[in-house]
């Protein structure tokens, strides 16, 4: 039987706090990630609920909801590549070289962002 102490969720607070601390979020980047992440997260569930609810079936309602939620997901993209100065042709260029490689060396299956 695993030792209870290991649910202990309360020491595990005071433990983690000691290892954390304040962060600054007070840069330009921060907004639009967290918009990006977020926004993502809804075309997640969004889909998630087309596989839970229709067995994968996607509806005209569903398509236009996504594409809504794409096009959110599209304009955090873009606002953060444009604080970070980074142009979104070249992002997408340099995604498709990459995939490209990867499959050039048949390793386009699997983890890791350097195969």
């Amino acid at each position: 039987m695993a030792d209870q102490s290991a649910f202990d969720f309360s020491g595990y607070q005071q433990a983690a706090a000691r290892t954390g601390g304040p962060v600054a979020t007070d840069h330009p980047i921060v907004y639009p990630t967290l918009g990006l992440v977020n926004e993502a997260g809804e075309v997640a569930g969004k889909v998630k609920k087309i596989f839970r609810d229709r067995a994968g079936v996607v509806t005209d309602a569903d398509r236009e909801a996504l594409t809504l939620e794409l096009g959110d997901v599209l304009w955090y993209l873009s606002e953060l590549s444009t604080r970070l100065g980074i142009r979104l042709e070249d992002v997408a260029e340099r995604n498709i070289a990459k995939l490209a490689d990867r499959a050039s060396r048949g390793v386009l299956h699997g983890d890791g962002d350097h195969r």
